[in-house]
């Protein structure tokens, strides 16, 4: 072992004082397959939600015909609502009680919550239930994203965080290919009745749930929250188990001696602080945190929840083939993360995050002008949102990783939950329902004022972040925020 420490099973009483490195080692590994395998297990969250909103998207136009359903447009930007509403509530409670009671209960208890709603979507009778099972669906997801994204920030070397969480974030738009694809089988008549395909793309998203529930088994708790949480012992054995799989696996790890801090711990963080951090003494990072969080929900959630509308009603395709048209608008935004995220780490946070928010936003209004002068066919536009996405991508994934990094780690998973949850109550459930409505004008007009306020949207959260964004690229999480119970 590089450190001896407490014994597992000990616990600290509530302002105890201790000093650990485990930051420090934890920082200090190579990337291993632990790490992809933690990638793997947590990260499939976006992919599950990225199936969820495709599906939604793609089967928007069967959902309109189902002779059980019978949605108009309004009802479908209502369900698109209801799952960012339940999102916006699950991700408040739940990360709430992420930060109270560790990252592992809640991310396997965030999961069976979907699990069970979005089978139970499969199952709807009419527009209220699923806008019930849509909503418990959401509240799953939005859970999942407070207690997956904190603990993937505290268990990824700060070398590469800014990479590896982009990629996670970005692999939301896996899910939307594998909802797209499914959608372009099941909603095919001559495969299934037309009532019946939509319910059979919503059983998609339970049957992968149930292989995570179990892939997360194996997952420690977060050494960090362990220790500020007074279990020194639990979190000292989890980290030297962590390096001994490194050493049998052929790694030679640096003995040390490593930089340590001092914490007082404690049994859970005040509401009280919560707030005094975020309004006060953090409050220029919280702007920042909103400004990125609130446009990019909008950009996204007005524009593609809303997409196949627009292939339907401005271009007739029919509700069978828009699956076609998502996968090109998927492809954009995987690669996206991926070819940019390195990007993220070697000129840094706040160049990139700016430029990718400046040019998404400057693409979607030249995008938007050539849509009102019908001069862009549906295939053109799918080129056009793959681009634009590409970019996007990178920048939607940066403003999760930016309020997940900059806060302490008492308060990571509510400040996550809070800023997801005001920008998405802000951006992403406004987004759907204004553009429903727009779209339902008929007008291509209205369509671009839509889609104008998104680029000034981005516009500006690219102005906010040049002006106080922060260089977090390859610091550790507790030098870029200094934890509440660090002591000097």
């Amino acid at each position: 072992m590089d450190h001896p420490g407490p014994s597992p099973g000990r616990g600290m009483a509530p302002g105890t004082i201790v000093d650990t490195d485990i930051p420090a080692r934890l920082d200090r590994l190579p990337w291993g397959r632990f790490h992809t395998l933690v990638v793997t297990a947590l990260g499939v969250t976006w992919i599950l939600d990225g199936l969820e909103v495709t599906l939604v998207a793609a089967v928007a136009g069967a959902l309109k015909q189902s002779p059980v359903l019978q949605l108009t447009s309004l009802d479908v930007g209502l369900a698109a609502s209801a799952y960012l509403l339940g999102a916006v509530l699950g991700a408040l409670f739940f990360g709430w009680l992420t930060d109270r009671l560790g990252r592992k209960k809640l991310f396997f208890t965030t999961l069976a919550v979907y699990l069970v709603a979005t089978a139970a979507t499969a199952l709807a009778w009419d527009f209220w239930s699923l806008l019930l099972f849509r909503f418990l669906t959401g509240a799953g997801i939005g859970g999942e994203y407070a207690a997956i994204n904190s603990t993937i920030q505290e268990l990824i070397p700060a070398r590469v965080r800014g990479w590896t969480d982009l990629v996670v974030n970005g692999s939301f738009w896996a899910g939307a290919a594998i909802g797209a694809a499914g959608a372009i089988v099941l909603l095919d008549p001559s495969l299934l009745p037309p009532d019946m395909g939509w319910r059979a793309a919503f059983a998609i998203g339970a049957a992968l749930g149930a292989i995570v529930l179990l892939m997360r088994a194996w997952l420690p708790e977060s050494p960090r929250w362990l220790v500020t949480h007074g279990r020194a012992g639990e979190a000292e054995a989890i980290v030297a188990a962590i390096e001994e799989r490194f050493r049998r696996a052929g790694h030679v790890l640096a003995p040390g001696p490593f930089p340590t801090i001092r914490l007082e711990a404690r049994t859970h963080t005040p509401l009280r602080e919560v707030a005094d951090t975020l309004l006060v003494h953090q409050r220029r990072r919280s702007l920042v945190g909103l400004a990125l969080m609130a446009s990019q929900a909008f950009f996204y959630n007005a524009i593609f929840f809303t997409y196949a509308l627009v292939l339907t009603d401005f271009y007739s395709v029919p509700p069978d083939a828009v699956g076609w048209y998502i996968l090109p608008f998927a492809a954009g935004n995987v690669l996206g993360p991926i070819v940019l995220g390195r990007l993220f780490d070697s000129i840094g946070r706040r160049p990139m995050i700016a430029f990718t928010y400046a040019v998404s936003g400057l693409l979607l209004a030249l995008t938007g002008a050539l849509f009102a002068a019908d001069l862009v066919s549906s295939f053109s536009l799918a080129i056009a949102w793959s681009v634009i996405f590409f970019f996007a991508s990178a920048a939607a994934s940066s403003a999760y990783l930016t309020v997940s990094e900059t806060f302490p780690l008492e308060i990571r998973a509510l400040a996550i939950a809070v800023f997801y949850a005001v920008g998405t109550g802000i951006g992403g459930v406004l987004g759907p329902l204004l553009m429903g409505a727009l779209i339902s004008t008929g007008s291509r007009l209205s369509v671009f004022g839509g889609y104008l306020l998104g680029a000034v949207l981005m516009l500006a959260a690219a102005v906010v972040m040049v002006r106080w964004g922060i260089p977090a690229e390859r610091r550790p999480l507790e030098d870029v925020a200094r934890p509440l119970a660090a002591r000097d």
